[in-house]
């Protein structure tokens, strides 16, 4: 296996767009030189507006999905997006916990970028007891970090970022990445935590238009890179660089939301060789000119 890709194994639901979700999942660890292992969890009916159906798998077949590949291959880390129910939710519990000593990044869609409700008070809840505490680093936007830091027993509870993530380290995650995509702020500012409170922050520019799948991206660049071997801040500061040019790159395949172009530095070789072709096809044609007027 010394000259295989690292092995990351995701579990989370399809997206018809390719936009989000498990697509959005493999063609970002296979950018970044990782072989992806797909656990589906659940099925959408979606476009690039949003979300209009979801259908859990059951949770037997999510079992089988994962263990059958993982009696088979070595996995260097784990990554959970959309897992579509309560049930589904303490399957892939169980499964990770057999496996304490390989990396699990933690996506917490609650909601798509229209709103649409992915996740129910429940399934939090079993997020928040059964899969936190395995968990670690978690990528929530900043209204995900404040429902999974919620205190249902206070009803004036309304913690800051920095209390959210010391709340969701208390419950057991190693680190929590807090993106600002969804504050008020000219820049994006990306916030890491860790046990002893926030390790550091990085702005990014604020692009125009809004994309879809680009937690999706973040969380899989950060699995990507630590599969690779990084250390974590590092790791997640590669991840965000990622992050960042392929929605700068990014499309609007249809008539929602713009789709990250995680293939961004394939298209860039591509013009760059273009480029190149073009002068030196112009080189050619003055060497021919000067060669007629000698």
């Amino acid at each position: 296996m010394s000259d295989a890709p690292p092995i990351v194994l995701v579990f989370s639901a399809t997206d018809p767009t390719g936009g989000a979700g498990m697509q959005a999942d493999i063609l970002t660890l296979a950018s970044m030189g990782c072989h992806p292992l797909s656990v589906v969890t659940a099925i959408t009916v979606q476009d690039t507006m949003g979300v209009e159906d979801v259908q859990a798998m059951d949770a037997d077949w999510i079992v089988d999905q994962a263990r059958c590949v993982l009696e088979d291959m070595p996995v260097a880390a784990f990554k959970i997006g959309v897992m579509g129910s309560l049930e589904n939710i303490a399957a892939i519990a169980e499964v990770v916990s057999d496996y304490p000593d390989i990396p699990l990044i933690l996506d917490p869609v609650l909601a798509s970028g229209r709103g649409d409700e992915l996740a129910s008070e429940e399934m939090i809840g079993g997020i928040r007891e059964l899969l936190i505490p395995q968990t670690t680093i978690i990528t929530p936007n900043s209204l995900e970090a404040r429902r999974l830091a919620l205190d249902e027993r206070d009803d004036k509870d309304d913690p800051g970022l920095a209390e959210c993530a010391g709340r969701i380290i208390k419950a057991g995650c190693e680190y929590v990445l807090i993106t600002g995509t969804h504050e008020n702020t000219q820049q994006v500012v990306n916030t890491l935590y860790g046990g002893n409170g926030k390790i550091g922050a990085e702005s990014w520019p604020r692009l125009p238009g809004q994309y879809h799948g680009s937690g999706c991206t973040l969380a899989s660049a950060i699995a990507a890179t630590i599969a690779n071997g990084l250390p974590m801040v590092e790791a997640v500061k590669d991840a965000q660089e990622y992050t960042w040019q392929s929605l700068k790159a990014g499309f609007r395949a249809g008539m929602g939301q713009h789709i990250p172009d995680r293939l961004f530095w394939a298209r860039e070789d591509e013009r760059q060789d273009e480029r190149a072709g073009a002068d030196h096809d112009r080189d050619g044609d003055r060497d021919d000119y000067d060669g007629d007027n000698r």
